[in-house]
């Protein structure tokens, strides 16, 4: 268990620091990063509710709410 949260962790940063490499203008000048922020959320709640539904689950479907934002 402990491997996968640490897995997590490293997905998560490198998505961050990918994200603030080619997107410079979501940071602001005093360093804070809103945007980067939000995708950071909006990948938890989706690898959350992967978690809830198991191994199973369909990865499709959770790609629909964000088709549609």
């Amino acid at each position: 268990m402990s491997d996968q949260i640490h897995a997590y962790t490293e997905l998560q940063q490198q998505i961050h620091d990918g994200l603030r490499i080619q997107h410079p203008e979501w940071v602001e000048s005093d360093g804070e990063h809103p945007s980067c922020d939000s995708y950071d959320s909006r990948l938890a709640e989706l690898l959350s509710s992967l978690t809830q539904r198991g191994s199973n689950g369909s990865i499709a479907a959770t790609h629909r709410p964000l088709e549609q934002e």
